[in-house]
Protein backbone atom coordinates (compact mmCIF):
# COMPACT_ATOMS: atom_id res chain seq x y z
CA UNK A 1 0.00 0.00 0.00
CA UNK A 2 1.37 3.44 -0.90
CA UNK A 3 1.48 6.32 1.85
CA UNK A 4 -1.74 7.66 2.17
CA UNK A 5 -3.39 10.67 4.22
CA UNK A 6 -6.81 9.33 5.60
CA UNK A 7 -9.14 12.23 6.79
CA UNK A 8 -11.71 11.27 8.49
CA UNK A 9 -14.47 14.32 9.28
CA UNK A 10 -17.37 14.35 10.86
CA UNK A 11 -19.24 16.49 13.57
CA UNK A 12 -18.47 15.35 17.25
CA UNK A 13 -19.35 11.35 18.23
CA UNK A 14 -19.88 10.20 14.88
CA UNK A 15 -17.00 7.56 15.14
CA UNK A 16 -14.32 8.94 13.51
CA UNK A 17 -11.53 8.30 16.53
CA UNK A 18 -12.87 5.03 16.91
CA UNK A 19 -12.64 4.09 13.16
CA UNK A 20 -9.06 5.38 13.26
CA UNK A 21 -7.84 3.37 16.25
CA UNK A 22 -9.03 0.02 14.60
CA UNK A 23 -7.75 1.55 11.27
CA UNK A 24 -4.34 1.98 12.89
CA UNK A 25 -3.84 -1.42 14.71
CA UNK A 26 -4.92 -2.68 10.90
CA UNK A 27 -2.29 -1.01 9.45
CA UNK A 28 0.69 -1.84 11.97
CA UNK A 29 -0.33 -5.47 12.01
CA UNK A 30 0.40 -5.27 8.08
CA UNK A 31 3.84 -3.53 8.93
CA UNK A 32 2.58 -0.60 7.07
CA UNK A 33 3.70 2.86 9.17
CA UNK A 34 0.50 4.50 10.34
CA UNK A 35 0.39 7.27 12.48
CA UNK A 36 -3.08 9.20 13.96
CA UNK A 37 -3.18 12.83 13.74
CA UNK A 38 -5.65 13.50 16.93
CA UNK A 39 -7.31 16.52 16.53
CA UNK A 40 -8.15 16.72 19.94
CA UNK A 41 -4.52 16.24 20.66
CA UNK A 42 -3.00 18.36 18.39
CA UNK A 43 -5.11 21.27 20.00
CA UNK A 44 -3.33 20.32 23.40
CA UNK A 45 0.13 20.97 21.57
CA UNK A 46 0.87 22.65 18.13
CA UNK A 47 -2.13 24.14 18.57
CA UNK A 48 -3.15 25.12 21.86
CA UNK A 49 -2.79 29.12 21.29
CA UNK A 50 -5.95 28.51 19.14
CA UNK A 51 -9.36 28.44 20.21
CA UNK A 52 -13.04 27.42 18.06
CA UNK A 53 -13.62 30.82 15.86
CA UNK A 54 -13.32 30.10 12.21
CA UNK A 55 -10.67 31.37 11.49
CA UNK A 56 -8.68 29.58 14.14
CA UNK A 57 -10.55 26.01 12.96
CA UNK A 58 -9.09 26.94 9.69
CA UNK A 59 -5.25 27.51 11.37
CA UNK A 60 -5.82 24.50 13.46
CA UNK A 61 -6.47 22.34 10.23
CA UNK A 62 -4.02 24.06 8.25
CA UNK A 63 -0.91 23.17 10.66
CA UNK A 64 -3.08 19.27 10.53
CA UNK A 65 -2.20 19.78 6.61
CA UNK A 66 1.48 20.39 6.75
CA UNK A 67 1.73 17.36 9.65
CA UNK A 68 0.30 15.27 7.18
CA UNK A 69 1.87 16.27 4.27
CA UNK A 70 5.54 15.66 6.20
CA UNK A 71 4.18 12.10 6.95
CA UNK A 72 3.33 11.18 3.74
CA UNK A 73 6.39 12.29 1.80
CA UNK A 74 8.01 10.35 4.47
CA UNK A 75 6.23 6.89 3.60
CA UNK A 76 3.74 7.24 6.56
CA UNK A 77 -0.36 6.64 6.29
CA UNK A 78 -1.58 9.90 8.18
CA UNK A 79 -5.38 8.63 9.90
CA UNK A 80 -6.74 12.18 10.50
CA UNK A 81 -9.63 12.12 12.96
CA UNK A 82 -10.58 15.69 12.65
CA UNK A 83 -13.83 17.90 12.33
CA UNK A 84 -12.72 19.89 9.79
CA UNK A 85 -15.86 21.26 9.46
CA UNK A 86 -15.15 23.53 6.36
CA UNK A 87 -15.16 22.33 2.83
CA UNK A 88 -12.44 24.88 1.68
CA UNK A 89 -10.27 23.58 4.28
CA UNK A 90 -10.89 19.80 3.10
CA UNK A 91 -10.47 20.64 -0.45
CA UNK A 92 -6.91 22.53 0.62
CA UNK A 93 -6.14 19.61 2.50
CA UNK A 94 -6.88 17.53 -0.87
CA UNK A 95 -4.59 19.90 -3.15
CA UNK A 96 -1.50 19.89 -0.65
CA UNK A 97 -1.63 16.11 0.51
CA UNK A 98 -0.23 13.30 -1.61
CA UNK A 99 -2.69 10.39 -1.66
CA UNK A 100 -5.20 12.35 0.01
CA UNK A 101 -8.54 10.38 0.93
CA UNK A 102 -11.26 11.97 2.11
CA UNK A 103 -13.83 9.55 4.48
CA UNK A 104 -17.11 11.45 5.19
CA UNK A 105 -17.77 9.59 8.81
CA UNK A 106 -21.87 10.01 8.77
CA UNK A 107 -24.36 10.29 11.72
CA UNK A 108 -27.22 12.45 12.49
CA UNK A 109 -27.33 14.73 15.11
CA UNK A 110 -29.33 13.16 17.25
CA UNK A 111 -27.10 9.85 17.50
CA UNK A 112 -24.30 11.87 18.32
CA UNK A 113 -26.30 13.36 21.47
CA UNK A 114 -27.11 10.03 22.45
CA UNK A 115 -23.50 8.79 21.98
CA UNK A 116 -21.56 12.20 23.57
CA UNK A 117 -18.48 10.26 25.02
CA UNK A 118 -16.84 13.67 25.95
CA UNK A 119 -20.07 15.00 27.04
CA UNK A 120 -19.51 18.07 24.02
CA UNK A 121 -23.30 18.06 23.36
CA UNK A 122 -24.26 18.71 27.46
CA UNK A 123 -21.30 21.19 27.84
CA UNK A 124 -22.53 22.89 25.19
CA UNK A 125 -26.70 22.96 26.61
CA UNK A 126 -25.32 24.10 29.77
CA UNK A 127 -23.68 27.13 27.91
CA UNK A 128 -19.73 25.67 28.89
CA UNK A 129 -19.24 25.37 24.77
CA UNK A 130 -20.29 27.70 22.66
CA UNK A 131 -19.86 27.03 18.57
CA UNK A 132 -19.78 23.43 18.88
CA UNK A 133 -20.03 22.24 15.48
CA UNK A 134 -22.98 20.76 14.35
CA UNK A 135 -24.79 22.02 16.88
CA UNK A 136 -24.14 26.12 17.47
CA UNK A 137 -21.56 26.10 14.74
CA UNK A 138 -22.25 25.18 10.85
CA UNK A 139 -20.76 21.97 9.60
CA UNK A 140 -20.45 21.68 5.78
CA UNK A 141 -20.75 17.59 4.69
CA UNK A 142 -18.35 16.57 2.06
CA UNK A 143 -19.74 16.90 -1.32
CA UNK A 144 -18.02 14.25 -2.81
CA UNK A 145 -15.82 12.17 -0.13
CA UNK A 146 -14.45 9.08 -1.42
CA UNK A 147 -15.99 6.94 1.09
CA UNK A 148 -19.15 7.69 3.21
CA UNK A 149 -19.20 5.44 6.27
CA UNK A 150 -22.34 5.69 8.15
CA UNK A 151 -21.99 4.60 11.27
CA UNK A 152 -25.52 4.31 12.86
CA UNK A 153 -26.16 1.80 9.85
CA UNK A 154 -22.72 0.46 10.28
CA UNK A 155 -20.58 -1.37 13.01
CA UNK A 156 -17.00 -0.16 13.46
CA UNK A 157 -15.69 -3.25 11.98
CA UNK A 158 -17.94 -3.01 9.01
CA UNK A 159 -16.70 0.66 8.84
CA UNK A 160 -12.56 -0.31 8.59
CA UNK A 161 -13.84 -3.03 6.45
CA UNK A 162 -15.05 -0.21 4.16
CA UNK A 163 -12.06 1.52 3.90
CA UNK A 164 -10.13 -1.76 3.92
CA UNK A 165 -11.55 -2.72 0.49
CA UNK A 166 -10.97 0.99 -1.02
CA UNK A 167 -7.59 1.00 -0.28
CA UNK A 168 -6.91 -2.80 -1.12
CA UNK A 169 -8.97 -1.26 -4.44
CA UNK A 170 -6.98 2.07 -4.54
CA UNK A 171 -3.46 0.51 -4.19
CA UNK A 172 -3.73 -3.53 -4.90
CA UNK A 173 -0.36 -5.56 -4.22
CA UNK A 174 1.74 -6.25 -7.07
Amino acid sequence: MQASAIWLTGIPASGKTTISILLKDYLQKKNIPAIILDGDEIRKTVSKDLGFSPQDRKEHNRRVIEIAKLLVKNNFTAIIPLISPYRETRELARREIPNFIEVYVKASLDVCIKRDPKGLYQKAKNGEITNLTGLQSAYEEPLNPELVLDTEKSTPQQCLDGIILYLEQKYPQK
